[in-house]
């Protein structure tokens, strides 16, 4: 099996997914520290986060719907170039000294719409430069390298807010992007073709195919409930650290210990192969139960930071397999959509998680919200288990997954064919 870094597509795509995976690690603390300085309000910052997180609720079907019609690589490259442009904006404008917010919610609600249509191109494009039994070291080499610049983001941001300003952190993402766009404008992915009908049909297809798959739709609502319950924890955690766990030091170090658990998780994704993928990924997922239970207890920090730590390597596990799986048994041809359906769930129980938490920790306390959605996540991981689908889902079987390899023509050895002849492969 060739190594997934031997193929040039893949490589340049790894390389422009790392590279602009670096500003985005250091933007959204940036963003907090910059809004909140030249507003001095929260609901600023809320309302720039609600800004760019509408648009991409709202238009990821469609994201979905365009990247199969169009060229999942092409949408890319557009993708990356709107957002390069808006973070540049925001960049000079924070440098400038005196940024406007109308301004920065305008430019994150544009930078929001445009990620909506780069999202469902993340496993198309994975799928297109890699043949199936390299695709799981692949997505893992992707998780790794993301959950590490993950563990070195607040650091990194921390250098430039406090070293140069806030306004450098995105125009070093504005850079990023355009590093990306760059990569994947001269790499050729594979795709399938299809035929033109109405929006609301492709959209249909996209939804039949989610929903005939036992295995897909169940673990949806199991990965769907786990946002929801990261969110409550994200609320309540340094609430209660800073009550009851020493202060906000403790809720450091626990964020820290999940960014190593994900890196570690990732990187074991690449080296086992779980006979029963999707299976193992969602039980797995089941221990986030552990830290909202440790938390809501008030457990010591030792024990919080272990329980928070397994419960981020089951995730960073999951994910790699997860996107294997999906892209070895979902049809090429509604690979997009199907992602885009996925990623809209996802999403979508986040803001829900964030908005009932604090009414239920008002009304209950702290402990209550974090016991029942550690019950929740629990439940409704382990209740995957029911359905047969997902039990008999197996890592050797490929239905619907593309003929012929792509390792060859984009590897090492043919790395002399002109950029101009390398742009596209039409299945």
């Amino acid at each position: 099996m060739t190594h997934p870094l031997r193929i040039r597509a893949f490589r340049l795509l790894f390389i422009g997914r790392t590279i602009s995976s670096v500003g985005d690690a250091v933007v959204p603390t940036a963003l907090a520290i910059a809004v909140t300085q030249a507003t001095g309000s929260a609901a600023a910052l809320a309302t720039v986060l609600g800004c760019a997180m509408l648009p991409r609720l709202l238009l990821l079907p469609i994201g979905g719907v365009v990247a199969d019609r169009w060229d999942a690589r092409r949408v890319a490259v557009a993708s990356d170039l709107v957002r390069c442009l808006c973070q540049l904006v925001v960049g000079l404008e924070l440098l400038g000294g005196r940024p406007d917010l109308v301004h920065l919610a305008a430019t994150a609600a544009l930078g929001g719409a445009a990620s909506a249509f780069a999202m469902p191109t993340r496993m198309a494009l994975v799928a297109g430069t890699v043949d199936g039994p390299a695709r799981l070291k692949a997505n893992a080499l992707t998780g790794s390298a993301t959950a590490l610049i993950q563990l070195c983001g607040p650091a990194l941001a921390g250098l430039l807010i406090y070293g140069v300003g806030a306004g450098w952190a995105f125009v070093l993402d504005s850079a990023s992007f355009l590093v990306s766009a760059s990569m994947l404008a001269v790499i050729r992915v594979r795709r399938t073709p299809i035929a033109r009908r109405t929006m609301l049909a492709d959209l249909a297809e996209g939804w039949s195919e989610v929903r005939s798959r036992g295995w897909y739709w169940s673990s949806l609502v199991a990965h769907s409930v786990w946002n929801g319950a990261a969110a409550v924890l994200a609320t309540l955690g340094p609430l209660v650290a800073a009550r009851r766990l020493g202060g906000d030091g403790a809720w450091i170090v626990v964020l820290e210990a999940g960014a190593v658990g994900l890196t570690v998780g990732s990187v074991l994704a690449g080296r086992l192969t779980p006979r029963r993928p999707v299976l193992v990924g969602n039980l797995g997922l089941a221990s986030y139960a552990l830290p909202l239970v440790l938390l809501a207890l008030a457990a010591p920090v030792p024990l919080l930071v272990g329980g928070y730590a397994v419960a981020m390597g089951a995730l960073g596990f999951l994910n790699p397999v997860w996107q294997t799986t999906v892209q070895q048994h979902i049809p090429a041809h509604v690979l997009a959509r199907v992602t885009s359906y996925d990623w809209l769930l996802s999403l979508a129980a986040t803001p829900v998680g964030y908005a009932l938490t604090p009414v239920a920790a008002s009304a209950w306390g702290t402990s209550a919200p974090l016991l029942i959605a550690a019950v929740l996540v629990a439940g409704s991981c382990l209740a995957t288990a029911a359905f047969p689908d997902v039990r008999r889902l197996t890592a050797t079987g490929r239905p619907g997954a593309p003929t012929g390899a792509v390792g060859d023509p984009d590897s090492d050895e043919a790395a002399g064919v002109a950029a101009a002849d390398v742009t596209e492969e039409v299945a």
